[in-house]
């Protein structure tokens, strides 16, 4: 029988069995002591199965201790003395991950829907993947610890070049005067990286790539048209979203592909032309795979360390007909006003006839296996889902992106690092997030089925620890009714955004 420890004791046990909290920059003793001093809550998550996120084998009747919001012990459940003031969750039969990375959302400054739900869902962090006074409102909000949400690495405004498949509050640029000068007010703004996007001229993604590296902020996005993936790659672009321009660099049809495309201007009366065509391209290029040419892509992405971040849960949307998510249970959690938005614009993009509907459907198969090889070939993956746009929910389709790289071809141990391990070290946190290792920050999901054994056990939540605060099942549901209810409420209490923002996700 394990013998009773007071709570001062109970810290004093923790530093001495080596909590490991010098890898957060505290010694465990003196932690110890500041900790009791302070009454800092002390949590225990007893009996579980630790899937840790490292490739370490999953470790049974493990125990994880808990002081404030960091991890502070992690071993044998035996070995944990009782503490009656710390807090026991019930780890037994159940199966314990890091808190889950969205790596590409938008709308987290709807304040009383987005951020319980991906709470609820346990995303415990997000890569927002443009940055506006609205949401750069709410991330100082979360940090402070005003509103209960997810973390929030930020971007700049979404850079682009004078003509624009986006209005306001994208920053346009023309030339690399301007291109520089946008890079300096993100700097200013205190974003966490810079976006670029599609239309930017050769010469100002150039100074994009210099001013970032002066200023020494990373830089992400979609494929510049004008400029080659891999030279992209080199100037510095960190990761590619949605898989834009990847079935063309590893076509047989490439070289004739882009030359297209180079001949092409940008329209500014009709500024979609470009886009759809160059989709259109991409999807005849996928046809037209390339075994060799995929290789020296992926050796590119692999030397310059450049990730891919395929985003299938939007590409699934709209490889589908307009109808198909109509009568999703998850609507009820959106909000009507970007319901009606999603109803039209959804069909700028879905397929229509039964013949655009096969096309579209082996476009998208194709893009799973183009994933599956860069995966193989040692690419780095991330998970995200690219959620506000039409039928991409918070929290919810991260589950779903999930299934996706595992039907690709990732194991589910490697897709569950993707959200976990692999993106923490993409954002700069692997010394303090994305596996549960003493020290770490407490971001948890404790799960009531193995996910390493099927990836869909990662929708069976029983708990979330989100910096330290445990949200069991009824906190859980309670999450979720709040943002049903806010999210039927009128706009103009369903949400912080101010009414004059036209922005609905950027892709």
């Amino acid at each position: 029988m394990r013998v009773e420890a007071n709570r001062r004791d109970f810290l004093r046990w923790l530093a001495t069995a080596g909590a490991g909290l010098a890898a957060a920059g505290v010694a465990p003793a003196v932690f110890a002591q500041e900790a009791a001093a302070a009454g800092t809550d002390v949590v225990v998550v007893s009996g579980v199965t630790v899937v840790d996120g490292t490739d370490g084998p999953a470790r049974p009747d493990a125990a994880v201790v808990l002081v404030g919001d960091r991890i502070a012990w992690v071993g044998p459940a035996a070995g944990v003395p009782r503490c009656g003031s710390a807090r026991v969750v019930d780890g037994r039969g159940r199966y314990l991950v890091p808190g889950l990375w969205d790596m590409h959302t938008h709308g987290i400054d709807y304040e009383q829907v987005w951020p319980p739900l991906f709470l609820a869902n346990g995303v415990t962090g997000i890569r927002e993947m443009q940055g506006y006074d609205e949401n750069r409102v709410t991330r100082d909000k979360i940090a402070r610890g005003e509103l209960l949400g997810p973390r929030v690495v930020l971007a700049s405004s979404i850079i682009d070049g004078p003509v624009s498949l986006l209005g306001p509050p994208v920053t346009q640029v023309a030339n690399a005067e301007e291109a520089r000068a946008a890079v300096r007010t993100a700097v200013a703004q205190r974003s966490d990286f810079v976006k670029v996007y599609f239309y930017l001229p050769k010469d100002a993604f150039a100074a994009i790539a210099d001013e970032c590296r002066r200023h020494g902020l990373p830089f992400a996005g979609h494929w510049p048209y004008r400029v080659r993936v891999l030279d992209a790659a080199q100037a510095g672009q960190r990761s590619f979203e949605h898989l834009f321009g990847l079935p063309i660099a590893t076509s047989s049809r490439r070289d004739e592909f882009l030359a297209r495309l180079d001949a092409t201007p940008f329209d500014p009366k009709a500024p979609r032309d470009f886009f759809n065509l160059a989709r259109e391209l991409d999807r005849r290029a996928a046809q037209a795979y390339d075994p060799a040419a995929a290789a020296r892509h992926f050796a590119g992405l692999n030397a310059f360390g450049s990730r891919l971040s395929p985003t299938f849960a939007v590409n699934r949307v709209i490889s589908r007909p307009v109808s198909a998510y109509a009568n999703d249970p998850r609507n009820k959690y959106i909000p009507r006003e970007i319901r009606d938005f999603w109803a039209d614009r959804l069909p700028l993009f879905a397929p229509a006839t039964s013949d655009e509907i096969a096309q579209q459907e082996a476009y998208f198969h194709a893009r799973l296996r183009l994933v599956g090889e860069a995966h193989r070939a040692g690419v780095g993956i991330l998970g995200g889902t690219d959620c506000q746009n039409p039928y991409v929910y918070p929290g919810f389709s991260l589950h779903d992106e999930l299934g996706f790289l595992v039907e690709a071809g990732l194991t589910p141990r490697r897709a569950l690092q993707a959200v976990t391990r692999d993106a923490a070290t993409f954002l700069g946190r692997a010394d303090t997030a994305g596996t549960i290792t003493p020290g770490k920050v407490a971001d948890l999901v404790l799960l009531d089925a193995d996910p390493l054994a099927d990836i869909g056990a990662v929708r069976r939540i029983d708990t979330v620890v989100t910096a330290g605060r445990v949200l069991d099942r009824a906190a859980l549901d309670r999450l979720l009714a709040d943002a049903e209810a806010a999210a039927n409420r009128p706009a103009a209490a369903a949400n912080a955004r101010s009414v004059r923002l036209p922005v609905h996700g950027c892709c």
